[in-house]
């Protein structure tokens, strides 16, 4: 499949105005999309929207699936009545470097108890909307609110130093959990659910404005994430839990030492055995959350630079077979072909491809 030529801007929505010192999907980004409508730009390219596990790189996130809890719209919070708007005009411009420790600290309360007024006083419209988001999205979203609210009660730590039963997510360990931290997971929810409505009603907008969004998919996920936590045999992972091996790239022209990701590598014969089915559910995702995707490090589904996760730099490693054309086979039996962008670094070029 081939895509007509169009032109576009990459603006990661963290780049926009907007009150609670980090850019988010309110009113500067109607704003932006209406200037790539007048300037004739038919894309807007987005980085991964998904919420930061460490450094705060859209890359590391915990959650292949989850949105973001600081791009949500505070003000369109309150204009829904959720949060008092006093509480939103008193926050600080979003108009420099971004503090995410700051942020955090701002934001992450105040989606909190927006999130338990909705709960308590929706109508019934928001309400049925809310349910059906939660019905349509348990297979991941059960996952990340359990494993953010575990996340939290531990101090932020990754999931290898929780108690062994939760890391290891022994089921009478997971109920008291569950039962444990139930407001916070239901809460969660709701701030999940405010991030995909804002992040749809945009969509429509773009749509409107014949602008279509392009997605970016990180080929790994960080270790610190749900996805690891909750499907941990379909990683390389060892006995203790550690990373048996990760991710990278050898050394180059550019890198005498080359590059340690340190992400956790797919076992891909036990991604064989499920018939990918994580992978076809994560880009069965991506196509209902944005028009076009980006594939990183595409070069990865042929062969991937397999690194011993006690090496400290990427010298050490070899070249492993991923799964290549049966793979892309399976998404076009399930999916029906996808379109995608997808990175050629063994060409150091640019392709458009498609599934």
């Amino acid at each position: 499949m081939l895509f007509p030529r169009s032109t576009g801007i990459l603006l990661h929505p963290t780049s926009l105005p907007s009150r609670g010192g980090i850019g988010d999907l309110g009113p500067a980004a109607y704003e932006f999309i209406d200037f790539l409508a007048s300037a004739r730009q038919g894309l807007w390219q987005v980085l991964p929207l998904g919420p930061p596990a460490n450094g705060n790189s859209p890359y590391s996130s915990t959650s292949a699936f989850a949105g973001n809890p600081l791009l949500i719209s505070l003000e369109r919070v309150a204009e829904r009545g959720w949060l008092d708007p006093a509480r939103v005009n008193g926050l600080p411009d979003a108009n420099g470097p971004i503090d995410y420790d700051k942020v955090r600290a701002c934001k992450l309360p105040l989606l909190a108890e927006a999130g338990r007024r909705f709960l308590d006083s929706a109508s019934s419209g928001p309400r049925s909307r809310f349910d059906h988001f939660c019905a349509e999205n348990g297979w991941w979203l059960e996952d990340f609110v359990l494993y953010d609210a575990l996340r939290a009660r531990h101090g932020h730590q990754s999931w290898k130093h929780w108690p062994d039963k939760l890391a290891r997510r022994q089921p009478k360990a997971l109920q008291l959990a569950r039962t444990e931290l139930a407001e916070e997971m239901v809460v969660g929810r709701a701030i999940q659910f405010f991030f995909w409505e804002q992040w749809r009603a945009l969509r429509v907008y773009c749509a409107k404005k014949s602008v279509r969004v392009v997605g970016d998919i990180a080929i790994f996920v960080d270790y610190d994430s749900a996805d690891v936590w909750a499907n941990r045999e379909l990683f390389r992972l060892r006995n203790d839990l550690e990373p048996d091996v990760v991710s990278g790239v050898p050394p180059d022209a550019f890198s005498a030492t080359g590059q340690r990701w340190g992400n956790p590598l797919y076992d891909w014969e036990a991604m064989r055995a499920q018939d990918y089915k994580w992978w076809v559910r994560r880009l069965r995702w991506a196509a209902q959350s944005c028009d076009f995707m980006r594939l990183d490090h595409f070069r990865g589904f042929a062969q991937f630079w397999e690194i011993p996760a006690a090496a400290d730099t990427a010298i050490i490693g070899r070249w492993v077979d991923g799964p290549r054309d049966e793979f892309f086979d399976k998404l076009r039996q399930e999916l029906g072909g996808l379109p995608f962008f997808a990175e050629d670094l063994l060409h150091y070029s640019r392709r458009t491809c498609s599934a």
